[in-house]
């Protein structure tokens, strides 16, 4: 993962101090130092007065720390990481080059807040008492932060051709908004571990969906990939017959979902949500709000796949 994050960090350098790329370096230790030299030569004053280069430590500290926090679920962990991603968030916005990570950071720092603003369930009904239990909890949390927030800058160039691509398709193109949770409708949104594209395929999944990933990548193409991500909501959809279930294996996998389902005797989202990881359990409700915020459709009105 360091790999990446300094190689995005010295071509932002070199892109700012007019220099050549470099060809990629090995792996491990030598590439850091080559991140560090770089950074040292050719960063200008006003980013060395902003921003120190980071230590390995700090870096990999960082990225994996972030990461299990994401995957496990415990949403105040989560939120306990809202003063460093905001500091990291600062960081990468100063570096050119590197507005690509900078986005998918900013989006992870969406959900690290609304974790901070989720109070502690409940304590546990009476036994025999009736259990009320919305269909997508934090749906709620997720209306009130969102109703209010512009459409991203692109929206207008790019939703109309999301849209149709999700309908060719047959899948609501209402859902086409799920780009906005993903990418912040960035075609060359990355993420650390190796996902891109307004809807962060990883190359796994983009070759099964038939996109390439090399030359050019198809992940940064609109109309492919949204056709792609439209395909693979049908076939989510198909297995777990409704759309919480089919965006939660979208964002975690389809095999923990399945899993999960089968350990708990659940049938739909929220049965599985405290398991599910803090990422998950907070994306499925914002995707649903933000299809809500930008059309009008609630979950209940979604349609199923069409043909």
């Amino acid at each position: 993962m360091r790999a990446r994050w300094i190689m995005g960090l010295a071509s932002g350098v070199l892109a700012a101090a007019g220099e050549p790329p470099v060809p990629p370096p090995p792996a491990g230790d030598e590439l850091y130092r080559l991140g560090q030299q770089l950074f040292n030569q050719y960063a200008p004053p006003e980013v060395k007065q902003q921003y120190a280069f980071p230590t390995a430590e700090q870096w990999d500290g960082f990225a994996s720390r972030l990461q299990a926090a994401l995957e496990n679920n415990s949403l105040p962990d989560l939120a306990a990481f809202e003063g460093e991603a905001r500091a990291a968030l600062a960081a990468a916005r100063i570096l050119p080059g590197y507005e690509d990570y900078a986005d998918w950071l900013a989006l992870r720092l969406d959900e690290i807040e609304a974790a901070g603003q989720i109070r502690p369930a409940p304590a546990p009904a009476p036994r025999g008492a009736p259990v009320l239990s919305p269909a997508v909890p934090l749906y709620n949390l997720w209306i009130a932060r969102v109703r209010s927030r512009p459409a991203p800058a692109g929206a207008a160039a790019l939703m109309p051709r999301l849209r149709s691509a999700f309908s060719a398709e047959g899948i609501p193109p209402e859902l086409a908004w799920l780009a906005e949770a993903e990418s912040d409708l960035n075609p060359a949104a990355r993420s650390p571990a190796g996902a891109r594209g307004l809807f962060q395929l990883m190359p796994d999944t983009a070759h099964r969906l038939g996109l390439g990933t090399w030359l050019p990548d198809e992940r940064g193409d609109p109309e492919k990939s949204a056709r792609a991500a439209a395909r693979y909501l049908r076939t989510l959809y198909a297995r777990f017959g409704s759309w919480p279930l089919a965006l939660a294996a979208y964002n975690a996998g389809e095999g923990r979902v399945a899993r999960l389902l089968a350990s708990r005797g659940a049938s739909d989202f929220s049965g599985i949500a405290p398991a599910l990881p803090s990422e998950t359990r907070l994306y499925v409700p914002k995707v649903l709000a933000l299809v809500d915020v930008r059309t009008g459709v609630t979950p209940a009105q979604l349609r199923p796949p069409r043909g």
